[in-house]
């Protein structure tokens, strides 16, 4: 049976295997979470269902488009082609967690400042690769731009707009670490 199950998420469907429920615990976002959840479950439907974390879209839910990018355990993952019991005890990041307080992350400011999204459908995963790469290596060249979000499609915006938010986002980081 295949239900909709939030109002708020009404393009996502989630079908329910009817299963045994098993516990997952994990953090996302910097918040520990304990859910009952179905062992078929992706991380992605996890995500939108359970906790109502609507940033992270699902494209085409093959792992082929980047729209739902996530990080787990400091690495980008596709959540629309893994399980959520994957990530029992592992540390996600998702596009909700780049904000502290309200106020944009730097890289989600720059994304605006360069005009880097236009529908933004493919943005939240944009911005959680850039996030990854950016945590592993805060200096990176324009071709280590380009490979890091290789596995985003942008269908509006061109890439050019992106490569230039995350370079000034990276230069404006590395600012910012200096003055603390």
């Amino acid at each position: 049976m295949c239900e909709i199950h939030s109002a708020k998420d009404k393009c996502f469907a989630y079908a329910d295997s009817g299963l045994p429920r098993v516990c997952l615990a994990c953090v996302v976002n910097d918040e520990p979470v304990t859910a009952m959840i179905d062992p078929t479950m992706t991380l992605l439907a996890f995500l939108r269902k359970e906790l109502s974390l609507f940033g992270t879209k699902e494209g085409c839910g093959e792992g082929e488009c980047g729209a739902c990018t996530i990080i787990m355990n400091g690495d980008t993952v596709n959540s629309c082609i893994i399980l959520a019991l994957e990530a029992q005890g592992a540390a996600i990041t998702t596009v909700e967690g780049l904000s502290t307080g309200g106020k944009l992350s730097i890289l989600q400011q720059e994304f605006i400042h360069h005009d880097a999204l236009q529908c933004g459908f493919c943005t939240p995963g944009m911005l959680m690769s850039a996030r990854a790469l950016l945590n592993r290596n805060p200096q990176p060249s324009e071709e280590e731009i380009k490979e890091a979000i290789a596995g985003n499609f942008c269908r509006c915006t061109g890439y050019t707009p992106i490569i230039a938010a995350i370079a000034s986002a990276a230069k404006l980081e590395k600012e910012e670490r200096g003055h603390e």
